[in-house]
């Protein structure tokens, strides 16, 4: 191990923004791509220098690969990436006049319909609804998010895409087309897309043993977790965690755990997570409670240190809030947030609150959440990543004993 890959090389601000730039010059990390592919063997390295043999365990999935996306209107084409849980058009598309999803003409005329949503809207009801309603020929979501440009909805249904073909459009495009909703103009929708048998990968560490003891004294095994992919780049919505889960990495092998220590690092975020449904179907009831053999999850979401962001906590146990909670406030970055116990999480630990497992949640807001611009140095807050990386280190640091 060279001087530069020893864990107490230097400085934590200074290995936060070593990966982050190292992240960012992958390019776009989107699931089963070669820039995910890069982010998978990139960070096996830097596990593997630390010391540690980690696994890479391979997933197949059926990859969208886009071939023409644009919407047509009095000739003029606005460029557009599809819906990747909505069905294809082919290469002729789809031509109807233009209207407001949700009204009465819509429903009734087979047009295409037209929507203003944000990235979290997957997260509410209305829009699934609004899309599993049908009476359109297709959807045009205009995206909405804090900043102008192409904020892309996640793909919750990627295995089972549903509705009406469907594009994004980006913010910007915005006047022109709800100018043509308000005259009654006829569009052309083009969703052309084909799917590529393909393979996206989890960065897998373990570290100690299972301690067979009697069940009453028994250690829960703990699972360490981060998404790792993505849109775009996302350097900060996937960076912070990314850090976390290096610094937690680290601090397990200056200090071993007493009992079992699982961290991975999932491709197939962005794709209703299909890494972490890959991860738990090799370890079924992991996801259970603890007293039903599940894991103790720690997991480091989007967003983590993102410029111009908010912390917030999310867990339904009474002990990881307060621990959590006291590890950040000694690293000077408490949570902004601590969110209600009952609260159901929008990223991967909601599958965990659901089979009713034991977790921790760190997740951040940010301004450029799903777009393109969320890129090195500008988007990321190195110093908070740098902080919070340290909490997170010592709380694993806690439950591995």
């Amino acid at each position: 191990m060279s001087a530069a890959q020893s864990p107490t090389a230097d400085d934590p601000r200074s290995r936060a923004a070593r990966w982050l730039a190292a992240w960012d010059a992958q390019g776009i990390h989107r699931t089963g791509t070669a820039g995910d592919d890069r982010g998978a063997e990139w960070l096996a390295r830097e596990a593997a220098a630390f010391g540690v043999e980690p696994a890479i365990e391979q997933f197949a999935l059926d990859r969208l690969d886009p071939v023409a996306a644009y919407l047509e209107i009095d000739g003029r084409r606005i460029d557009a990436v599809p819906v990747f849980d909505a069905p294809a058009t082919g290469p002729d598309g789809i031509v109807g006049r233009l209207g407001a999803i949700g009204t009465a003409s819509v429903q009734t005329g087979g047009e295409i319909a037209v929507a203003e949503w944000s990235p979290q809207a997957v997260y509410r009801g209305e829009s699934i609804r609004l899309r599993r309603a049908g009476g359109h020929a297709g959807l045009v979501v205009i995206c909405t998010g804090d900043r102008p440009g192409m904020g892309l909805l996640n793909a919750e249904q990627f295995g089972e895409p549903y509705g009406a073909p469907a594009i994004h459009v980006a913010s910007e495009a915005r006047e022109a087309i709800l100018a043509a909703v308000w005259q009654g103009k006829s569009a052309r929708l083009v969703a052309d897309s084909r799917r590529t048998a393909a393979r996206a990968a989890n960065v897998v560490v373990t570290l100690g043993r299972r301690d067979r003891r009697a069940a009453s004294v028994r250690r829960p095994r703990l699972v360490v977790m981060t998404p790792r992919s993505s849109w775009w780049q996302s350097t900060a919505e996937r960076g912070g965690g990314i850090v976390c889960w290096l610094e937690s990495l680290r601090a397990l092998v200056v200090d071993p755990p007493s009992g079992e220590v699982i961290l991975t690092a999932n491709s197939g975020h962005e794709l209703g997570h299909l890494g972490l449904d890959d991860f738990i179907a090799r370890r079924p009831g992991w996801d259970r409670p603890v007293d039903q053999g599940g894991a103790v999850w720690v997991h480091y979401g989007a967003n983590i240190g993102a410029a111009g962001g908010a912390l917030s906590l999310v867990s339904a146990s009474d002990e990881l809030r307060a621990l959590a909670q006291r590890e950040l406030a000694g690293a000077g970055r408490p949570a902004d947030v601590v969110a209600p116990k009952t609260l159901v999480p929008s990223g991967e630990t909601r599958d965990i609150h659901r089979a009713g497992g034991a977790y921790a949640t760190l997740v951040g807001s940010n301004p450029l959440f799903h777009l393109p611009q969320d890129r090195w140095p500008d988007a990321v807050d190195v110093d908070t990543v740098a902080r919070v990386a340290a909490a997170a280190a010592r709380m694993v640091g806690v439950l591995a004993g």
